[in-house]
């Protein structure tokens, strides 16, 4: 094989290949049941009714426990009522035998109501799961033009207070509609009792119906007002988690404190506005089926005493009479988790329905063992919700660099250095023109296989809280001990790991905070050094690091990067010696190309910047030379 087919081979072909081959993984864990109708004409609750129809079977099983223990717990009135007519006045029959039925009613109900919640909030807590593997899952599909306009506190509370507000509702909301049940068949039986009594017991209902309406309009609104402090105050408190080297370095925790209480008094407000909200009608609505009770005891009363009603009856019809109360004692509650579930569903949607901006095409072909050939033909790219009248950041911008060349990329800030590496590994999609590797638009690769061969080395290095050589291993979790050392060394950040007390056991704080700055850059070069890709993206990788250990890590890379195609982002004159060319950017766009010595005779842009240039020294510059 030869030329485009040597590169771009669908993936049955990757199998043999020392280049890309897709990664297989063993699902730990089954895969979601079922995920949220992806229409967004629909309600946020048919949406959901997928995740729901997917555990039907223990609903269904949840169901007929629970309609079972309900009728067992209806019936005890009745039996009360037989017990009392018939062993107790009439005399006619065994009290004993009764006892006996209300101790196997309370048995099986008890077994029965236990099956009921247990499945049903077993169903609930995998929903739950479901729903944070869906938003997660989603989340890494993402394209970066979504996180460069949400705040990370946002998604976080989304991903974890909003679903819990559904897991509440769909763990409470069968409750409640199992009390409503309870409350039909305790009607059916008060009417078999005595209708008056029953008319006068449910005349407050209607009432209660509007007033629960009522509640429900004002209650959303509000829900959906609090869910959104919330995730304000989330988005506070992490990002000065996050950044509390830089609040503590200026002295600027009480503004940090004033931000977060403004953020808190906002959500106060609208929480407190909820609670009032709720403490007008929750009273009322519990309090009216009340009156109905008192009206039964002075109108049951009478009839009693006039014995046109046994006392066995009225005993029932007194214990129905708290059972259909019940469901109005839930009802505030129930109404105010589903405004609160809606306004969450509601905001989950939003990252859901969110559709990256970069994907793989219908088709797209996997890149495997590319020579390294990399081409931008007159690209023109702006960032997503950049001011339409600015400037875009690259314009007609047009190079080719060859297999195993190296070459390095300088401007001034802004000039679109960095954006082209961004380019590069597809972190975004050009507006016009395209980015080539070997004769391949990026955008016909897929994403898995073009940043297998093409990795970034930043100047900002993230580092997870794990252990040295998991970090240096990210790209290749299966790499031996040998080849992590290699890279390091390679880094030159052996040195410093073996002088640890856990040596590359040895786990790093948060970001890797717990290194210095030059420790972090050097553990990141030693990540992509094992990844080993085939294009290699230096962003001012060194610049946190002292000049004699640059030195050294220089001479280690110019082996390395012998056999692979590097664009190095440079801003020191130390950095520039590791290219074979040097590219002056302009405007977004190529004005000068050659190496060092030739642009330092013949563009005086290139010497202006190099003047510059933090770390410009003599020495530096006879290096050059």
């Amino acid at each position: 094989m030869s030329g485009a087919d040597t590169t771009v081979a669908e993936a049955g072909t990757a199998a043999n290949s020392p280049g890309f081959e897709p990664l297989t993984v063993e699902d730990r864990y089954p895969p979601p049941a079922a995920r949220p109708d992806p229409n967004r004409d629909k309600g946020w609750f048919r949406r959901l009714l997928p995740l729901l129809t997917a555990r039907r079977l223990t609903f269904g099983a949840t169901l007929v426990c629970g309609v079972a223990g309900l009728t067992l717990q209806v019936s005890v009135p009745m039996v009360l009522r037989h017990a009392i007519d018939v062993a107790l006045e009439e005399r006619t029959g065994s009290l004993e035998a009764h006892v006996w039925a209300l101790a196997a009613i309370a048995v099986a109900a008890f077994g029965l109501r236990f099956a009921y919640r247990y499945l049903l909030f077993w169903a609930a807590y995998r929903i739950e799961t479901d729903l944070r593997s869906i938003i997660y899952e989603h989340l890494t599909r993402l394209s970066f033009s979504f996180y460069d306009r949400i705040a990370a506190g946002e998604v976080i509370s989304r991903a974890n207070s909003d679903i819990r507000s559904i897991q509440l509702l769909l763990a409470f909301g069968p409750l409640a509609g199992l009390s409503m049940l309870s409350f039909v068949l305790a009607v059916g039986f008060m009417l078999s009792i005595h209708v008056p009594l029953t008319l006068l017991a449910v005349a407050t209902m209607p009432l209660v119906f509007l007033l629960g309406q009522r509640m429900r309009d004002l209650v959303f609104p509000l829900s959906w007002i609090t869910q959104g402090r919330m995730a304000e105050v989330a988005m506070v408190v992490d990002e000065n988690l996050s950044g509390t080297r830089v609040v503590k370095s200026f002295a600027a925790e009480a503004d940090q404190i004033a931000l977060l209480s403004r953020a808190a008094q906002r959500l106060r407000w609208s929480a407190t506005a909820l609670v009032d909200a709720r403490a007008r009608f929750n009273p009322l609505i519990e309090a009216l089926p009340r009156l109905g009770m008192a009206s039964i005891l002075l109108y049951g009363g009478w009839l009693a005493i006039e014995d046109r009603i046994g006392v066995g009856a009225l005993l029932a019809f007194s214990s129905y009479v708290i059972m259909i109360a019940v469901p109005f004692r839930m009802l505030g509650f129930i109404l105010l988790q589903t405004q609160r579930a809606a306004a969450s569903s509601q905001r989950i949607f939003e990252i859901l329905d969110e559709v990256p901006a970069v994907a793989d095409r219908p088709g797209a072909r996997h890149l495997v063992d590319p020579t390294g050939r990399v081409e931008f033909r007159d690209v023109r790219f702006a960032y997503p919700g950049a001011d339409p009248d600015a400037p875009p950041v690259l314009d007609g911008f047009d190079l080719v660099v060859e297999p195993g060349e190296t070459v390095a990329l300088v401007g001034r800030t802004g000039c679109g250095k960095t954006t082209v590496a961004r380019l590069l590994c597809r972190f975004y999609d050009v507006d016009a023109g395209g980015v080539l590797i070997d004769g391949n638009d990026v955008r016909d690769l897929t994403l898995a296989s073009l940043r297998h061969h093409v990795n970034q080395v930043t100047d900002e290095p993230f580092l997870f809280s794990e252990s040295i050589r998991d970090n240096i291993a990210f790209g290749r979790p299966d790499a031996p001990l040998d080849e992590v050392v290699r890279a390091s060394t390679a880094a030159q950040s052996h040195g410093f790991v073996g002088e640890l007390a856990d040596g590359y056991d040895e786990v790093v704080g948060e970001r890797g905070y717990t290194l210095s700055g030059g420790q972090r850059q050097r553990i990141a070069l030693a990540r992509s050094l094992l990844a080993n890709p085939r294009i290699l993206v230096l962003d001012d990788a060194t610049s946190a690091v002292d000049v004699q250990v640059e030195e050294n890590i220089h001479s280690a890379l110019r082996g390395l990067l012998a056999d692979r195609t590097t664009i190095v982002i440079a801003h020191r004159l130390s950095t520039i010696a590791l290219a074979d060319r040097v590219v002056l950017l302009e405007g977004g766009r190529v004005v000068a190309s050659g190496n060092h010595t030739e642009l330092l005779a013949s563009e005086p842009r290139y010497a202006a910047i190099l003047a510059s240039a933090d770390g410009h020294d003599d020495s530096s510059e006879q290096a050059l030379l």
